[in-house]
């Protein structure tokens, strides 16, 4: 596990020149949209085949078979995987923030092995099958994981590496657990292995009204903290010497992480990388200023999952490949070549 000592204080403190500031800007502007075009072509492409016409007929005019389609699958699936994404790449920039690492993402807290570990708990044990079922045990089991990694970590004392660590062994004690259920319950595990390669192949208006409120809160509530994270990057003395309240940032960013990172996992299924992938990549842009990390995170995160999600609908036509099975193919080798470079640069 890589954790990065704080970064110099001037470079966090100078401000960015007022044409770096309007660079950003545009580059705001361009990101979202680029979000725009992905989204709808997540709406216009899919397993079936069907004209720009047929799509646009079916969008605003047609309540019959492509009205169907294009309304009552795709429109529901591009929204989910908009939400879910923009949640991914909030929590995964702000636990970035939180543990000083910036390799870190959802899953290194175990916050996606909760809500995977009280599915399988729903299914195995009190039999639940609907998808509207998973949401909520989902939602609480990454909220307990939440609070009890804060708890663990030290919880007013809390530090990076505590956090870290905490993550780790939640993460494994859940890991085992989850093969342990699924191994000896067969029901639980042929249900719950469609739930866990994370997927939006599932998604209704009814789920997305179910996790928008949290994806709200979580989001306002994540992009609140960007100045009180730009003053912990720079130590906890130092922050303290800026007036940064670090108990109460580091709760707040565990909620609004466990916030978003749930209701996503719990609507979707857990997809990796996402969280990790682009924060990463925006960060290397923007520099280390929370104020621009999070907005980018928030438009760019969503482009990364909607065109993973169309890939898979098109190389497997007339099936299609999970989005988290995609991601996880295009995540896997750009973490090795992350953790490579980082380890080339410390030489």
């Amino acid at each position: 596990m890589l954790v990065d000592s704080p970064p110099e204080p001037r470079a966090e403190a100078a401000p960015a020149p007022p044409k770096r500031r309007a660079i950003r800007s545009i580059g705001l502007l361009v990101s979202a949209a680029v979000l725009l075009l992905v989204f709808f072509a997540s709406i216009a492409v899919g397993a079936k085949s069907m004209s720009m016409d047929q799509v646009w007929h079916g969008l605003f005019q047609d309540s019959g078979t492509y009205g169907d389609v294009v309304v009552g699958e795709r429109l529901a699936r591009s929204l989910l995987g908009l939400l879910a994404g923009a949640a991914l790449g909030l929590s995964g920039a702000v636990l970035q923030a939180l543990t000083r690492n910036p390799l870190a993402d959802p899953g290194l807290l175990g916050i996606n092995l909760g809500a995977s570990a009280a599915v399988v708990t729903a299914i195995s044990f009190f039999g639940v099958t609907s998808l509207s079922g998973y949401v909520w045990f989902a939602f609480v089991g990454a909220a307990l994981v939440g609070v009890l990694l804060y708890i663990l970590g030290g919880a007013r004392g809390a530090t990076p590496v505590r956090l870290a660590l905490a993550g780790t062994a939640i993460s494994a004690a859940l890991y085992g657990y989850l093969q342990a259920v699924m191994i000896t319950d067969n029901a639980a595990l042929n249900k719950m292995r469609f739930w866990t390669v994370g997927s939006l192949a599932s998604a209704n208006m009814d789920t997305i009204k179910q996790v928008l409120p949290f994806l709200a809160v979580g989001t306002v509530l994540a992009l609140s903290l960007a100045r009180p994270l730009n003053a912990m990057a720079m130590g906890d003395d130092t922050a303290r010497a800026l007036g940064a309240h670090l108990t109460r940032t580091r709760a707040l960013s565990m909620a609004a992480a466990t916030l978003l990172c749930g209701a996503a996992t719990a609507a979707c299924g857990p997809i990796v990388f996402v969280g990790l992938m682009v924060p990463h990549v925006v960060r290397s842009f923007t520099g280390p200023d929370m104020r621009w990390i999070l907005p980018y995170s928030a438009l760019l995160s969503p482009v990364l999952l909607l065109g993973a999600d169309v890939v898979g609908r098109v190389v497997a036509r007339p099936a299609e490949l999970q989005v988290g099975i995609v991601t996880a193919v295009i995540g896997a080798p750009v973490f090795i070549f992350l953790v490579r470079r980082r380890k080339l640069a410390q030489l």
